[in-house]
């Protein structure tokens, strides 16, 4: 009888089950598009970094995956002529974030395999912007990061002429969200000095690396450390921005 009376009792109150954990937001992916100071490098090229290879760690584990499309030598003329857009666009589902960061080969007039004029640079990111906007995704402008160039003053020498001034009149007339990597990466070599600053870049002495057995002094392309640096830079200016994969982020320290 007792026994038949704690089961009656079971049944009439069943014990209710923990209450489930709540899952976090789906992870989005983020499509890296430019050049070589962004991209991903072959092994042959190494120590070369793009910091599109340090945002992965820049987010919080599980809410985002970084498509680092961005390749070596392309403007964004090439990008589109070898199909690199289109694969890159293909992959774009709704939610996603596109990051589109050109200039440093669109305004190398003595590179006419990659040259694009102003006025066509200007309607390829136009073009970008459109596309992404098409597939339901967020793009996001940057313009190109600074080169290691230095005045009398101890001042970075803007080597990029208009272009980076196109990229922020795009980003105001069609409300775009903008990181101007040019100016903080500007600020950052300035911050650390002509000096200090070589070990943001590609320079190696003779030996010193069995890529590179002639040594090199490279002021455009990334190191780790630089490209670690530019991309933790990125990582605090998107912390401000007020967009929503600002939020994706990994915690401060």
């Amino acid at each position: 009888m007792l026994l038949a009376a704690l089961l009656t009792l079971m049944v009439a109150n069943p014990v209710a089950p923990p209450p489930a954990a709540q899952a976090g937001p789906a992870a989005i992916t983020v499509h890296l598009a430019g050049d070589s100071t962004l991209a991903p490098k072959l092994e042959t090229k190494r120590p070369e970094s793009g910091w599109g290879e340090y945002l992965q760690q820049q987010f919080a584990p599980g809410t985002v995956v970084v498509d680092n499309r961005a390749r070596n030598g392309r403007s964004t003329r090439t990008f589109i002529e070898l199909g690199e857009w289109q694969a890159l666009l293909d992959s774009v589902r709704p939610g996603d974030v596109v990051l589109i960061q050109f200039g440093h080969n669109d305004q190398s007039q003595n590179k006419p395999d990659r040259y694009t004029p102003l006025s066509d640079y200007r309607a390829n990111l136009a073009r970008f912007v459109a596309d992404v906007r098409a597939r339901g995704a967020q793009p996001l402008l940057l313009t190109s990061v600074a080169r290691r160039e230095f005045d009398q003053a101890g001042r970075v020498r803007d080597s990029h002429g208009a272009y980076p001034d196109a990229v922020r009149a795009l980003a105001a007339a069609q409300q775009v969200p903008l990181i101007d990597m040019q100016r903080r990466t500007e600020a950052l070599l300035e911050s650390a000095g002509e000096q200090a600053s070589r070990a943001f870049f590609l320079w190696l002495a003779p030996g010193e690396h069995v890529n590179y057995p002639a040594g090199v002094q490279d002021n455009t392309h990334f190191s780790p450390e630089g490209a670690r640096r530019v991309a933790e830079d990125f990582a605090a200016a998107l912390r401000t921005s007020g967009l929503p994969l600002a939020a994706r982020l990994r915690p401060e320290d």
